[in-house]
């Protein structure tokens, strides 16, 4: 395998241990997403500084819907594989797999699914994007497909963009399994150890922020053991900087029988500067376990006005979606 190769592919473990898990004892859904970015950002920025020139680091931009397939326990080995998959003039794909290992009994399990896309910063300028050095493919169509890939996310982190909805406060008293009543919000100063080198956070720190915050709404909603079943296409508006201050909400919009989607979106701010700025936005997706993690019934959603319903209703046409593509997945694995 050439060097050229080799930094297209990265493989990382790590013991899982007790501050790495939930209340309950599984690992925490943002840690998961954490250690998923910290590989797309090795192996993104070794790629990119494998060619002559400015030395860059790879900056997320986006992460696609990231599928929590199984939980992993404390005291499993986590398997984190990162593979660049595909390559445009100023972008890459990383896509990454989770694995966890009872290195009791050997026995494996594919708990996560993610694909990530980054592009390369200078080190000497944040602000200018370089050029990302070419991947071989397997064959045309493996290169074309990616190819599909990169325009669609390209056009959805456009619209998403546009999408700047202001975080109505919910009211002082809300009745219980309404919106404001599991509404969460958590206030974090960005310090030195949450940055890269360009001193702007870290992606994976944010995620592990939302996932939170994400857990809150969930946990208050069902008043039981909740866990991460997906998340929604992760947008990076704009870089937070060391020094601003993030405000993470999270706010239920859409509930069926037995799982929960919550709109987490990630606010920033100069300490010193009256400016504000939506930096990222998701959609997680958590369902209810009981004492033997078996999934429970979820509280229905008390709906309160125009704006909540409207967000329902577009929370009930995802969820159909990502329920016709399992099914179609399903499908083709059969």
């Amino acid at each position: 395998m050439s060097a050229h190769e080799t930094a297209s592919l990265l493989q990382l473990c790590r013991i899982m241990r007790p501050d790495d898990a939930n209340i309950v004892g599984n690992v925490h859904g943002g840690n998961i997403l954490k250690m998923i970015e910290e590989a797309g950002c090795i192996v993104g920025t070794r790629h990119c500084n494998a060619q002559n020139g400015d030395r860059c680091m790879a900056a997320l931009v986006r992460v696609e819907k990231t599928e929590f397939l199984f939980p992993m326990f404390i005291g499993e080995v986590a398997h984190v594989t990162a593979e660049i998959t595909y390559a445009s003039q100023h972008s890459l794909e990383v896509q990454v797999k989770v694995t966890a290992e009872n290195i009791l009994t050997g026995a494996k399990k594919l708990t996560n699914k993610a694909a990530l896309w980054y592009v390369p910063c200078s080190l000497k300028n944040v602000n200018k994007v370089m050029k990302v050095p070419p991947i071989k493919y397997a064959d045309q169509e493996q290169e074309e497909q990616g190819r599909k890939r990169y325009e669609a996310q390209k056009l959805e982190r456009m619209e998403t963009k546009a999408r700047t909805e202001e975080v109505v406060p919910p009211p002082s008293n809300p009745e219980q399994y309404t919106v404001g009543y599991s509404q969460s919000t958590l206030i974090h100063l960005v310090g030195p150890s949450d940055c890269t080198l360009h001193h702007y956070v870290h992606g994976g720190v944010t995620m592990k922020l939302m996932d939170e915050v994400a857990g809150i709404v969930a946990a208050r909603h069902c008043n039981t053991n909740i866990v991460t079943a997906s998340v929604d296409a992760i947008n990076f508006h704009r870089k937070i900087n060391k020094g601003c201050v993030v405000t993470v909400t999270g706010r239920l919009t859409f509930v069926s029988n037995k799982s929960m989607e919550i709109e987490v979106l990630v606010d920033a701010s100069s300490l010193v500067e009256p400016d504000k700025y939506r930096a990222v936005s998701a959609f997680f997706s958590f369902i209810s376990l009981d004492k033997d993690n078996k999934p429970l019934p979820v509280p229905p959603l008390k709906i309160e006005g125009e704006d909540e319903q409207r967000r329902f209703d577009e929370g009930n046409a995802r969820y159909i979606l990502n329920k016709a593509k399992r099914l179609a997945a399903k499908e083709r694995q059969q």
